[in-house]
């Protein structure tokens, strides 16, 4: 027995990790959430906005990352909705508009908001930085007309929109290294206020940002999504993936330890 779990056939740990996949998509599994407090803060930061408030959210993420950016912005949009808020969405990443046009069709039908009056999309324009910098001095400069080529002089939610000042909060969803642009020339030079939701690989490189006050709150991957979910009290894509997400980390910990007990009461026996 011992023999046979050190020399399992790898294609059994694969079938084992798909179970770990499945079975918790398939059934009503929920895993208890605790919310941490990068998450909480943003929340309450967003949850205290007057309504009428704008909030601008940067879809800076692509069609292989979108996983866990994903269920963040539409928890997001959701929370923004139902508070009245505003939002006004831009991208840094070409390939991100179509993602970031179709998540918000969604979430407004759901919620009933309408285009030009409650959220617009600006889209993309080519300059990082100096997309960055543009907006700070005057957003028509960069973006003279929304994503769907419609003037921003005729989108009447953009009337009393001209810059950062107008903007109470900036979120960056990224798989990149997007937020430090924002902070850099967003925060420092205009004072715009940021939080980010990033993917779990990067969520180490933003705590000296929250610790700066830098950030006004963070959302770690499928973790952040599936504790704004819980917060707004919506479940959806972030409490599946975490609950996933755990049950195969669950396997991979209990197979590590059978290993390593086989492996030790292998070699016991041998010095035996």
């Amino acid at each position: 027995m011992l023999e046979k779990i050190m020399n399992m056939d790898r294609r059994i740990v694969f079938i084992l990790a798909g179970l770990a996949v499945v079975i918790p998509t398939l059934l009503p599994v929920s895993l208890p959430i605790t919310v941490s407090e990068p998450t909480q803060k943003l929340y309450d930061y967003i949850d205290a906005l007057e309504p009428g408030s704008t909030l601008m959210m940067a879809f800076d993420y692509g069609p292989s990352s979108l996983a866990e950016p994903e269920p963040m912005a539409e928890a997001v949009l959701k929370h923004c909705f139902d508070k009245k808020v505003k939002v006004v969405g831009v991208t840094l990443l070409i390939d991100a508009v179509t993602l970031a046009d179709q998540l918000m069709q969604k979430v407004a039908e759901e919620k009933g908001a309408v285009y030009g009056e409650d959220y617009v999309l600006l889209g993309y324009r080519p300059g990082g930085f100096q997309v960055i910098l543009g907006m700070g001095s005057e957003i028509a400069s960069i973006f003279d007309n929304d994503y769907a080529g419609k003037p921003l002089s005729e989108i009447p939610m953009m009337e009393n929109i001209t810059n950062y000042e107008q903007i109470s909060l900036l979120l960056d969803l990224a798989s990149g290294s997007t937020v430090e642009l924002w902070i850099t020339y967003a925060n420092a030079k205009y004072d715009l206020t940021i939080a980010a939701g990033v993917t779990g690989v990067i969520v180490s490189q933003m705590y000296p940002y929250l610790q700066t006050g830098q950030l006004v709150g963070l959302l770690p991957g499928f973790l952040g999504a599936a504790q704004y979910e819980k917060l707004i009290n919506s479940s959806g894509k972030g409490t599946a993936g975490i609950n996933t997400e755990s049950f195969v980390h669950l396997l991979i910990v209990g197979l590590v330890i059978i290993g390593n007990i086989a492996y030790f009461m292998t070699r016991q026996r041998g010095e035996s």
